[in-house]
């Protein structure tokens, strides 16, 4: 028999979680980008051997797509944009926790609250880069190619520039409209259904749930 439940975040809530966001980027303000990857990485490595409930596995799933969309080649991030994934994820290299990760079932649920939070911040970012894999992978597979030896092949080049092109207009409109960087998590979002890792074309993904 499975048990569903709903966790509805008040604003005082939210702030809890912004402020541990804040706290962890200036205490991380030194750490380099393969320092942040590979904290991010560890938890990762340490939830599959943790039976979480699917909330948390979506979660760790899109941790997942973060870190992938700094290590791909073929998408190949300007180093502002960069900037902005590595801020989302510099929480993981911080040894605060809210919850023990030891903890049965729940202990990664507040890193889950975390990825969420910083999804809706990076949402334009994410849906940029599966629409990226998912082009990539059907072009491969037209080519007869395998996705993951293409590298920055010059085919992908003006469909990574559309998208990222189409990322930044986006970006620049949710900033304009009072919604960018820094101004907080809470409120509306126009994030999406979460699509699970295995349904997006290929990426080099560090983890896979057992």
């Amino acid at each position: 028999m499975s048990l569903t439940l709903n966790i509805e975040l008040s604003d005082r809530d939210l702030q809890h979680f912004t402020g541990m966001i804040e706290t962890a980027r200036k205490a991380a303000g030194n750490k380099s980008t393969d320092e942040i990857v590979q904290a991010a990485t560890q938890l990762l490595d340490k939830a599959q051997h943790n039976h979480s409930p699917e909330f948390v596995k979506d979660r760790l799933q899109l941790l997942d797509t973060l870190i992938a969309m700094i290590r791909d080649e073929g998408w190949a991030l300007a180093e502002e944009d960069a900037t902005h994934v590595r801020s989302a994820l510099v929480y993981f290299a911080t040894p605060s926790d809210a919850i023990p990760d030891s903890v049965p079932v729940l202990g990664f649920l507040d890193d889950a609250i975390m990825i969420e939070l910083c999804a809706r911040e990076l949402h334009h970012e994410i849906e940029a880069y599966e629409d990226f894999c998912d082009f990539r992978q059907r072009e491969s597979e037209r080519r007869g190619l395998k996705p993951e030896t293409v590298g920055r092949a010059d085919w992908l080049g003006s469909r990574r520039e559309e998208l990222q092109e189409r990322m930044h207009l986006r970006r620049s409109r949710d900033f304009d409209a009072g919604q960018g960087f820094g101004s907080g998590y809470g409120g509306s979002s126009s994030y999406g259904p979460i699509r699970r890792y295995s349904d997006g074309g290929w990426r080099p993904g560090l983890f896979k749930f057992r």
